[in-house]
């Protein structure tokens, strides 16, 4: 089996970016540091953090998705080609 250079594509920069996104969110602390605009009762503060819990398990299905249909496409390259896995 011949191992070559990996590929940076478009899909493994939006997976990256997808998995990057919540990390900036959350490290940008003066964005979200206040009490208003509250949420039935809640202080903007907690539920701004809630919300990027489940915004952050979407965008990494969003990314795992992406690099597994990558991994699908080059094994069935390498199929296809005649190497061996």
């Amino acid at each position: 089996m011949t191992v070559g250079n990996p590929v940076l594509t478009v899909p493994l920069i939006v997976a990256g970016a997808c998995l990057a996104i919540p990390f900036v969110a959350m490290l940008w602390v003066d964005s979200y540091a206040r009490l208003t605009p509250a949420l039935i009762g809640i202080p903007f503060f907690y539920w701004y953090q809630m919300l990027w819990v489940l915004v952050s398990t979407l965008l990494t299905v969003v990314a795992y998705v992406i690099v597994r249909r990558r991994e699908e496409t080059v094994r069935r390259e390498r199929h296809a080609g005649g190497e061996e896995e």
